[in-house]
């Protein structure tokens, strides 16, 4: 009989990837770690059985997390990465020549150590990079002790269920604005909005209480199914309004090669469809 992992994140839907090796297979004191081979996606990794990330298709998510505030601000040094363990997007941020520093907060040691093993392609040596900080810690309890200054703070956060749950709270998100320089982005991780949506709806009547300028903006992940995926955006900055011409101007000057990330396709990303604007209190 063939193997497949099904994900059964939601209540009346299922996902199911194909098995074809199980490199490995364990638990640590957060949670279970499962790695293994699908022809189309190459190496996945499940956490709890949702699927985390992909070699086939981590750079759509990875680039326009990483991508959309850092060149939407114009001028970030200090970034700050809550979770992010697979080290995919300190490689995205890294690629990023004026970011001076790196704060990656990441609450289980095991997984970096678990991704540096058994996917490097996916941090690409972003971990050997003298200006990532890697703190070990809980994301929440970080952020209410930071002192701060970062000019973009991106939650690469799991599902808001398990330790990931605190990541979606309005003491968290209050925190986390607090931690931010005056113009500074806060982005997040807020699930497919079709089959999440009240996910989406509470970040964003929290972002809408607490930033000048607060929405959503979207990108399709293959492995994250049910449809285009939501990422809060709040800042007290005009970086959303940069025209497209400077945004492809700040593009060009990075020298970065992107597979999905474009500055038209970061102008679109902003452009809700009716069902998710219903869905912004």
């Amino acid at each position: 009989m063939t193997d497949w992992s099904t994900e059964t994140l939601h209540a009346d839907y299922a996902q199911s990837l194909k098995v074809g090796t199980l490199i490995y297979d364990s638990e640590t004191e957060h949670q279970r770690l499962r790695v293994f081979e699908n022809g189309t996606f190459g190496r996945v990794l499940t956490l709890d059985g949702v699927v985390q990330v992909t070699e086939g298709d981590n750079f759509i998510y990875h680039e326009m997390m990483a991508h959309v505030p850092i060149i939407a601000h114009g001028a970030a040094r200090r970034v700050l990465i809550i979770g992010g363990g697979d080290g995919g997007m300190a490689r995205e941020v890294l690629k990023h020549r004026d970011v001076t520093h790196v704060t990656m907060v990441e609450i289980d040691a095991g997984v970096v150590e678990f991704s540096k093993e058994y996917l490097p392609g996916i941090s690409a040596g972003a971990f050997d990079d003298p200006r990532l900080e890697l703190v070990i810690a809980d994301g929440a309890d970080f952020i209410r002790q930071t002192a701060g200054g970062y000019d973009v703070i991106i939650v690469d956060s799991t599902d808001p269920i398990g330790p990931g749950e605190v990541l979606f709270s309005d003491t968290f998100y209050g925190h986390a604005k607090r931690a931010l320089t005056d113009d500074g982005i806060l982005v997040t991780q807020n699930g497919v909005p079709f089959m999440q949506g009240e996910e989406l709806t509470n970040t964003m009547r929290a972002f809408r209480a607490l930033f000048t300028d607060a929405t959503c903006y979207l990108a399709t992940i293959p492995t994250y199914a049910g449809g285009p995926m939501a990422f809060g955006w709040g800042t007290d900055g005009p970086a959303r309004s940069t025209p497209p011409e400077v945004l492809r101007g700040r593009f060009e000057a990075t020298g970065i090669t992107t597979a999905y990330y474009t500055p038209e396709v970061h102008a679109a990303a902003f452009a809700l469809p009716g069902y998710v604007s219903k869905l912004i209190p």
